[in-house]
C-alpha cells in the first residue's frame, strides 16, 4: 500500500493519521497520533468462517504499555500482566459499536487490536484507539458497513469540552462517549454528575456533530487508500428452511409458545418445539446443522412482529409498564450492609464492606492521576442464575463491565473523604436473571449502602429501554423495562440510572445501525419517569434515606489531625511505635502526608487508647502535664516511666515518694503502672517526672 498521510483539527488539536507505514500485512492499519498520543489500530479477518458456531466471532484489544508512559511495569516479571480493568472497559466500548456494522451473516473471525505506544495527557489514548479503529476496518477489505466514529465530551464549569484531557475528564462533572454514522448515534457510554436529560442530549448531539467531521475524512480515506470489500461465504439460514419451518410449527402456534411472562415455561415451550423439528429434519443434516440459529430467528420475527404491529409485549405488559417490583434491606446477617431487589425474574442481592482507606484498590495504568479506587463495586452472574450448569472460572468481560457500569452510576451521591473516611466494596450477587441485572445491581448497591450507614447525598436506580424498529425510521416502538427476550430480539438496551435530579450513567447498545434523535430523547425521558418510580414505590419503602450510624460489626473510624512534622514520632523508627500501639490497643491506623490520622477499629476503649497516645506523642511537653506510665526501667538513681509507645520520661528517686528513700526498689518494681507530673526538661534533654507531686484530688 503506498505510504499517506492525513490530519484535520480535531478539538483544538492535530490528528494525524499514517496509512502503509507499518503493520503491511494486517488487513488494515493506521499509526494514528492525537497530540503525542500514538497508536497502532489494526484489523484482521480469518480467510473462511470458523465453522460450528452461530455468532459472529470478533475479539478487541486495548493494549495497554508502560513505556507509553515513560514506567517499568511493577511486579516480580517487570512485564504487562493481563489486561486491566481500564483495558477491558475500553475494549468494550469500541465493540459496541462496531459489531453492528458486520455483516449479520458474516462467521469469520475478527480481531480489532490497539496498542498504545505513548500517552499525552491532554489526549486521552481510549479516542484515539477508538477512532482508529474504525479507520483500520473501514479501509480494510474486510466487509463492514462504516464509516463511524467516535467522540468524547466532558464537562467543566458547566462548559462541554470536545475530548478533554484526562484529568478533565476524571474530575469533571461529565465523561460522554457517543459513536456515529454518518446518519445516526450508534452507541453511548456515560458517567455524569446528575446532569439533567437536556443537557445530556445536546452533550450527545455535539458528540455526533464532530463525529460527522471525522467521518467526512474517513471517506475521503475510503477513496484514496480503501481496499476493496472481499467476498464471504454466507452463513445465513436458507429461506426455504424457514417456509418448511413455518409449515410444521405455523405462526400461531410459536407466537402461543413464547408469548408467556415465565422464562422457564417459555424455554420448555420452544424446546418441545425444537425437538419437532428435529424429527422432522432427521434426514437432512444440512437442516440439522443450523436448527438452533433457524428457530432463534424465527422466534425473533415472532416476537418483534407481536410487539411492533400488535404492541403485545411477550408477558403481557403495557408498553411503559415495569415488571412487578419488591426491594428488602438487612436480610444478610453480621455484614455491613446488604439489600435485594428484585424486578420480575432478575434478582440482586448486594453486600457491602467498610475498611479503613489503607484498603482501598491500588491502581496501576496510564491514567497518573488515579492511584488508587476507594470505591469499588464488583458484579457477579453465576451459572444457576439463568437455570445452567457452569463453572465459575471468574469474572468475564461482561461481569467487569457492568460492575463498572453500577459502580460509575453511585459514584456521584457518595460522600466525601472528610465526611466519611472509609473504602467502600459492594458487590452484587446475582440470584435471577431475566433482563437488565445491571440496572437491578444500581437499585441494590444503593440501598445497601444507605443500610451500611455510608451518607449517599440522593436515591439512584437504574431501569433499560428496548427498541423495536419496522421499515422506516419513524416506524418505531420503545419499550420501558426490558426482559431478557426483549433485549435478545430487540434492537437496543438503554440502560439509564440517575436520581431524580438527573442523569448519573448511560450505557447503550444497539443491533441496527443507529438511532435518530427522537429514538434516543425518548428512550432518556422514558428511563426518567421509570427509575423516578421504582424510588418512589419500591426503594424507598424499604429504607427512604442512609443511616446515621454504621452498623454494630462494621468498624468505626475517627480522625485527628496532627502537625506533619510529628508524623515521624507517631511512626517510629521502622514503624516500630505505630505498630505497638496498633498491637495494643487491637485498631488499624493510617496517617496521610497532611497529618490526617484515621483510628480505625471495632473497640471504642481501645480507639480511645490509642487517640489518647497519638495525642501524648504528638503534644509538646510542658511542665505540670500529668501521665499516666509504666515503669519501664530501674536504676539507682531513679525510675523510666514510659507514658507512650516510644516515648519515656525518668523520675529521679528523689521525686518518687514523699519520704526519703534508699532505693528505688523500696517503692517501684519493673511493670507498676504509675501516675506522673512533667517538671520539664533535665539538663540532658530529657523529660524530667515527679510521683510525689501529683496533685492530690
Amino acid at each position: 500500500m503506498t505510504r499517506k498521510t492525513y490530519t484535520m483539527d480535531l478539538g483544538g488539536r492535530p490528528l494525524k493519521i499514517e496509512v502503509g507505514k507499518v503493520a503491511a500485512q494486517a488487513n488494515g492499519a493506521v499509526l494514528i497520533s492525537y497530540g503525542e498520543t500514538t497508536v497502532l489500530s489494526t484489523a484482521t479477518a480469518s480467510d473462511k468462517p470458523r465453522e460450528g458456531i452461530d455468532f459472529f466471532p470478533m475479539s478487541v484489544e486495548f493494549e495497554e504499555k508502560f513505556y507509553s508512559v515513560g514506567k517499568i511495569p511493577g511486579g516480580f516479571n517487570k512485564r504487562e500482566g493481563k489486561a486491566s480493568e481500564n483495558s477491558v472497559l475500553t475494549a468494550r466500548v469500541i465493540d459496541r459499536p462496531m459489531r453492528p456494522l458486520f455483516p449479520k451473516d458474516f462467521r469469520n473471525d475478527v480481531t480489532l487490536n490497539n496498542l498504545v505506544m505513548s500517552v499525552d495527557p491532554a489526549c486521552r489514548p481510549e479516542i484515539v484507539a477508538m477512532i482508529g479503529t474504525a479507520i483500520a476496518t473501514t479501509i480494510s477489505d474486510i466487509p463492514f458497513d462504516g464509516p463511524c466514529a467516535m467522540t468524547q465530551v466532558g464537562m467543566v464549569d458547566g462548559q462541554l469540552i470536545i475530548n478533554p484531557s484526562q484529568k478533565e475528564w476524571d474530575f469533571g462533572d461529565l465523561r460522554l462517549t457517543v459513536a456515529s454514522t454518518a446518519e445516526k448515534v450508534i452507541m453511548i457510554e456515560a458517567g455524569a454528575n446528575k446532569l439533567s436529560d437536556e443537557v445530556m442530549i445536546d452533550a450527545i448531539y455535539k458528540a455526533h456533530d464532530v463525529n460527522l467531521s471525522i467521518i467526512a475524512l474517513i471517506n475521503q480515506m475510503v477513496q484514496e487508500v480503501g481496499k476493496e470489500k472481499f467476498a464471504y461465504e454466507s452463513c445465513a439460514i436458507p429461506e426455504a428452511m424457514f417456509e418448511e419451518i413455518k409449515t410444521i410449527v405455523p405462526p400461531a402456534e410459536m407466537e402461543e409458545a413464547v408469548f408467556t411472562d415465565d422464562k422457564q415455561t417459555r424455554e420448555a415451550n420452544v424446546s418441545a418445539i425444537k425437538d419437532r423439528l428435529a424429527e422432522a429434519f432427521a434426514e437432512n443434516e444440512e437442516y440439522l446443522a443450523v436448527l438452533d440459529e433457524a428457530v432463534y430467528q424465527y422466534q425473533k420475527k415472532t416476537v418483534r412482529k407481536m410487539i411492533l404491529k400488535d404492541h403485545k409485549r411477550p408477558d403481557g405488559r403495557a408498553i411503559d409498564e415495569i415488571r412487578p417490583l419488591s426491594a428488602e434491606v438487612d436480610l444478610i446477617p453480621r455484614v455491613h450492609g446488604s439489600a435485594m431487589f428484585t424486578r420480575g425474574q432478575t434478582q440482586i442481592c448486594d453486600i457491602v464492606t467498610l475498611a479503613p482507606l489503607s484498603e482501598a484498590q491500588r491502581v496501576e495504568g496510564l491514567d497518573e492521576n488515579i492511584t488508587e479506587k476507594r470505591y469499588i463495586h464488583h458484579y457477579n452472574f453465576p451459572s444457576y442464575s439463568v437455570g445452567e450448569t457452569k463453572p465459575s472460572r471468574g469474572p468475564g468481560r461482561r461481569e467487569i463491565g457492568h460492575g463498572a457500569l453500577a459502580e460509575r452510576a453511585l459514584l456521584p451521591v457518595l460522600p466525601s473523604v472528610e465526611e466519611f473516611p472509609y473504602a467502600i466494596r459492594a458487590v452484587s450477587e446475582t440470584f435471577e436473571s431475566n433482563g437488565s441485572t445491571s440496572m437491578a445491581s444500581t437499585c441494590a448497591s444503593c440501598m445497601s449502602l444507605m443500610a451500611a450507614g455510608v451518607p449517599l447525598t440522593d436515591m439512584v436506580a437504574g431501569i433499560s429501554c428496548g427498541l423495536v424498529t419496522g421499515d422506516t425510521d419513524d416506524d418505531y416502538l420503545v419499550l420501558t423495562d426490558i426482559q431478557g427476550l426483549e433485549d435478545f430480539f430487540g434492537d437496543m438496551d438503554f440502560k439509564v440510572t440517575g436520581t431524580h435530579e438527573g442523569i448519573t450513567a448511560i450505557q447503550m447498545d444497539i443491533k441496527i445501525h443507529g438511532l435518530t434523535r427522537p429514538i434516543v430523547e425518548e428512550a432518556i425521558h422514558r428511563a426518567h419517569e421509570a427509575r423516578n418510580f421504582i424510588m418512589d414505590t419500591c426503594m424507598s419503602k424499604a429504607i427512604a434515606a442512609p443511616r446515621d450510624h454504621v452498623g454494630e460489626l462494621a468498624p468505626k473510624i475517627v480522625q485527628m489531625h496532627i502537625n506533619p512534622e510529628k508524623i515521624g514520632d507517631v511512626v517510629g523508627q521502622r514503624g516500630k511505635t505505630i505498630n505497638e500501639i496498633i498491637a495494643r490497643c487491637g485498631v488499624k491506623i493510617d496517617i496521610t502526608d497532611d497529618g490526617a490520622v484515621s483510628v480505625c477499629g471495632t473497640d471504642k476503649k481501645g480507639m480511645d487508647e490509642a487517640l489518647e497516645m497519638i495525642r501524648i506523642i504528638t503534644t509538646d511537653f510542658e511542665k505540670g502535664q500529668i501521665f499516666t506510665g509504666k515503669v519501664v526501667s530501674i536504676k539507682e538513681f531513679g525510675a523510666f516511666v514510659e507514658f507512650a509507645p516510644g516515648k519515656e520520661g525518668m523520675v529521679h528517686i528523689s521525686k518518687i515518694a514523699k519520704e526519703r528513700i534508699e532505693h528505688v526498689e523500696d517503692v517501684l518494681t519493673l511493670g507498676d503502672t504509675v501516675t506522673v507530673i512533667c517538671l520539664g526538661k533535665d539538663k540532658m534533654g530529657r523529660i524530667s517526672f515527679s510521683i510525689k507531686d501529683v496533685p492530690t484530688k
